[in-house]
């Protein structure tokens, strides 16, 4: 019985894949051809790190680490196809990693002996005996090294694990170039990617190995249990969490740990080594070694180093929840060899930069930065006229990181580290590819909840594409697009309800109702919101401004509900006009409630506010109109002591506030090639919102101060049954709390 079911259910799924080809075949293969030029360098924060020209004019193109043939090995022949894996991990070039005396460096450091002093453990005329004891939990991760020979066999174990997990490893050639160019400068390079899953730490050695780079060493926040195990990783450049502790923010309370890795730190930097980093864009984790690097540039200890955002997209996030040890390990990867491979992967170097100039630059300015209390609640009180500041993120990088240095928690120079950890997220996400997974999950997300024709989601699917192509969004994938379509649902298909009938040629499609379905969609599309971040602050700003038009009883045209906007769908006409100082405001409040990593800290919110509403007019969502007026009205930045350029060359012009230009008005229109276009920029954000406004609602029922496990269990509990009483919108938990929310919140409410 079981076995004609599951040959029903291959036959359905090959059903619906042909008729999803058969309908497109007549597309042209046009998708994926332009490679937009992405990973450049700020060029407010790092104008010289840009003015510098490594790159190749021509396109490389990409080469996939998961294929090889004879003519990447120095042999020929039969024999040689069937071994060149083995022949191309042996000829890989491996740089050497010194060890000696590295111990007793690091025991020498004045860090680590005003650490020793501060705790009372090293009294005056300690042996180095005492000390040793005292390092013991630190041991093994001081003596990390790289063995050439145990690199050249875990690397091609990973290969042969990666060709079972993956269908292909794409890596821009014109990055690696550059790479190239800067290690012969003899930069100490640093890697900084957004952690996704434990297969990140892998990769970016992984890519480098093969390409004769240096391999850095990996910063991999993992308890493993099995001893041979933690010795072969440490053998292989990997920093793992001490034995004693759970988690990262365990480790952190030793005293001790800050001051041995910060000096580790220095002497693998004098080494000239390479080090690797993912930073966690929720909860900020990993970024207080970017502090700690930042700090020994302060110090005079290392002159510069070269930071690398590093850009990891998957077809589908691998799941790699699996208990760290010995057997554990050895099981999954038997069983990988026997799974077919699924999706690809698509990694991007950006360009580097030196930390040394950002930092002295003054170019990102943190002294500005208030908590986000301080910024709505003049606007919740009515208490004009609104801040124009930064949101200060203090839970990117954790107090007691600094404990010893500084005196204030809001301190400049932390909120400066701050800045440097969400620029390196938002520059990592900027120049991650689009996979066609993500473009799909996006548009059923957002756009066609309630279900789409194929022949009709293939439509939006290429318009989507030339959307992102256009924002100088690279993606990573080609081909005619009935292979996309087919591809990415084959890929999403546990996911979306795919009913395929004989009697009609085009499959229905709709994403599945259940959580956890919603779930994994919403993290395929996180990347695509990000693209469209400044667009979907706009939106959402015009949808707030129509929900007080219609709470005014001004129009009746217009839907009650400006989010969803399902009552305004179709062949509307807005007869509203909106003032721009107005929608400018609005965006500006809605940009200090985006997640970590979607604003980059140089740039000014009222800025950020001005680009939001003039990408709606670019869009076409907004049509500039100019109004005239009788009353001199002074300009909406002008009243907040901001000043206003002018276009003008006339010499006769005055800048007297009493001589104001017309002041701007928009009408809402809809654009010819995606008439709900406001719609779908709303829905991008929707989810975050509704959330945070039932998280709100949720802090009057729960009793605080509690700890903070309790808190955000207790927060995720009210979140899922508000939305089990909503029914419509219970998808809208995709991001149901970052770790900033959690602990505001509690603060707040404490």
């Amino acid at each position: 019985m079981d076995v004609d079911v599951k040959e029903g259910e291959q036959k359905v799924k090959l059903s619906w894949q042909l008729m999803i080809k058969k309908k497109l075949i007549t597309v042209p293969s046009c998708l994926g051809k332009i490679r937009p030029v992405v990973g450049q360098c700020c060029q407010q924060c790092a104008p010289d790190s840009l003015r510098k020209k490594l790159g190749q004019n021509s396109f490389l193109g990409f080469r996939n680490l998961l294929s090889f043939n004879e003519t990447q090995t120095r042999y020929r022949g039969w024999l040689v196809r069937r071994v060149c894996c083995a022949l191309f991990v042996s000829g890989r070039k491996v740089y050497a990693s010194p060890v000696s005396n590295r111990l007793e460096r690091v025991c020498q450091s004045n860090r680590v002996k005003e650490g020793l002093t501060a705790e009372q453990k090293a009294p005056e005329g300690q042996d180095s005996r005492g000390q040793l004891n005292r390092f013991s939990p630190f041991l093994p991760l001081i003596k990390t090294c790289i063995s050439p020979s145990l690199l050249r066999f875990v690397g091609w174990v990973m290969l042969k694990m990666f060709s079972s997990v993956f269908g292909g490893i794409q890596v821009n050639l014109n990055h690696l170039s550059v790479l190239r160019k800067v290690s012969q400068e003899e930069s100490m390079l640093v890697y900084v990617y957004v952690r996704q899953s434990v297969m990140d730490c892998a990769l970016i050695p992984l890519v480098l190995f093969g390409h004769n780079l240096r391999v850095p060493y990996t910063v991999c926040p993992l308890r493993v249990y099995s001893s041979p195990l933690r010795s072969i990783l440490q053998k292989v450049g990997v920093f793992l969490l001490p034995p004693t502790a759970l988690t990262e923010q365990e480790a952190e309370m030793d005293s001790l740990y800050s001051p041995v890795m910060t000096s580790l730190l220095r002497e693998l930097l004098h080494e000239g080594q390479a080090i690797s980093v993912g930073v966690s864009a929720e909860s900020g984790q990993g970024g207080q070694w970017l502090a700690r690097i930042r700090q020994l540039i302060k110090d005079g200890s290392v002159p510069d180093v070269s930071l690398v955002p590093v850009g990891i997209s998957y077809d589908c996030v691998p799941k790699t929840n699996i208990q760290v040890g010995l057997i554990a390990v050895f099981q999954w990867l038997w069983s990988l060899f026997w799974r077919r491979p699924e999706g690809s992967v698509r990694i991007h170097f950006a360009q580097p930069f030196s930390l040394k100039e950002m930092c002295e630059s003054g170019r990102c300015r943190v002294d500005e930065w208030l908590p986000l209390q301080d910024l709505l609640l003049p606007v919740i009180l009515n208490n004009r006229p609104s801040v124009f500041r930064q949101r200060r993120m203090s839970w990117l990088l954790p107090s007691p990181h600094y404990a010893s240095e500084l005196e204030a928690p809001t301190h400049p120079e932390r909120d400066l580290g701050i800045a440097i950890i969400l620029h390196l997220i938002f520059s990592a996400t900027a120049c991650s590819a689009v996979m066609s997974t993500s473009l799909v999950s996006s548009l059923l997300l957002y756009k066609r909840r309630k279900g789409v024709n194929a022949s009709a989601l293939c439509r939006d699917v290429a318009w989507l594409t030339e959307e992102l192509l256009f924002r100088n969004k690279d993606v990573g994938f080609g081909g005619s697009l009935a292979e996309v379509m087919q591809y990415s649902l084959s890929l999403l298909a546990p996911h979306l309800i795919i009913a395929a009938v004989p009697s009609r040629k085009d499959p229905f499609i709709v994403p599945h109702p259940s959580l956890a379905a919603t779930l994994h969609l919403a993290l395929q599309a996180k990347i695509v919101t990000h693209t469209f971040v400044l667009e979907a602050v706009g939106a959402c700003a015009v949808s707030a401004m129509l929900c007080e038009v219609v709470a005014s009883g001004i129009s009746s045209s217009i839907g009650s509900d400006g989010v969803d906007g399902e009552e305004v769908r179709g062949d509307v006409e807005f007869d509203v006009v909106l003032c721009q100082s107005e929608l400018t405001e609005h965006a500006l409040h809605l940009c200090h409630l985006l997640p970590p990593g979607f604003m980059p800290p140089c740039q000014s919110s009222q800025s950020f506010a001005l680009d939001a509403i003039d990408s709606l007019v670019r869009c076409g969502i907004l049509i500039m109109e100019d109004i005239p007026r009788e009353v001199p009205i002074c300009d909406f930045l002008k009243r907040e002591g901001t000043l206003t350029w002018t276009t003008s060359d006339d010499p006769d012009e005055s800048d007297s506030d009493c001589e104001e230009p017309d002041l701007h008005a928009y009408k809402i229109s809809q654009p010819s090639h995606c008439p709900e276009m406001l719609f779908f920029l709303c829905s991008m954000l929707a989810g975050h919102l509704r959330a945070l406004c039932w998280t709100t609602i949720g802090l009057d029922l729960i009793d605080t101060p509690r700890p903070e496990t309790e808190f955000v269990a207790q927060i995720h509990s009210h979140l899922c049954d508000t939305a089990n009483k909503k029914k419509q919108h219970y998808g809208e938990l995709n991001l149901t709390l970052s770790s900033e929310t959690h602990t505001h919140s509690h603060r707040q409410r404490s």
